[in-house]
């Protein structure tokens, strides 16, 4: 992955915005296929990386996911209320580490064994967060509150037990269209585990 660093020269950096996150815009130089060296410039969002699990029983053929309002989605048309796996970012902590927390904090259920799947840019051409993908065998007795989120965040998370293929069929019925959420549920199906 570290290949073909050498390939971009950065020549200048400008900060736009560091209201919640940053946003910067950068000048570069990028070496061509050609040979050519090409300047260009970019607008980069970062806000760290994150994490996302997605909560499953096999006995009950169920995943635990979330709706909560996400406010660019309702710029472009939706109502703005996403269903999804519980996700967050790292905050400086390890992935592991931080999805155990934040799986407790949106849906309630405190998962003690969590199985990294994989690793994904999610919009590389504007955002430079890296998301850690997991998943999470859970059980009843596992809940341990009523999950929500944290209020002092601005979340106000519901928490939503579904039927694995009703989920899967909710992607197809264009209920469910956050990606991460997409990828995991296909996860599940792909691999047999659900």
């Amino acid at each position: 992955m570290q290949q073909n660093r050498d390939r971009v020269r950065i020549i200048s950096e400008q900060l736009l915005s560091d209201n919640w996150y940053t946003l910067k815009k950068y000048t570069f130089s990028l070496l061509r296929r050609d040979g050519q060296w090409q300047e260009q410039s970019r607008e980069a969002y970062d806000r760290g990386n994150g994490a996302v699990v997605l909560l499953y029983n096999r006995d009950k053929k169920s995943v635990v996911l979330t709706r909560q309002f996400r406010f660019p989605i309702y710029l472009n048309g939706h109502d703005g209320f996403l269903i999804e796996a519980a996700a967050g970012l790292l905050d400086n902590a390890s992935p592991e580490t931080r999805i155990v927390a934040e799986a407790e904090e949106e849906t309630g259920f405190r998962v003690t064994r969590v199985e990294k799947v994989f690793e994904a840019f999610m919009s590389p051409g504007s955002v430079t967060e890296k998301l850690y993908f997991f998943i999470a065998e859970y059980a009843d007795q596992q809940r341990n509150g009523e999950g929500g989120g944290i209020a002092e965040e601005g979340e106000d998370i519901e928490v939503l037990e579904m039927d694995f293929d009703q989920a899967l069929q909710a992607i197809t019925d264009g209920d469910i269209m956050d990606a991460k959420t997409i990828m995991l549920l296909q996860h599940l199906r792909l691999k047999g585990i659900l």
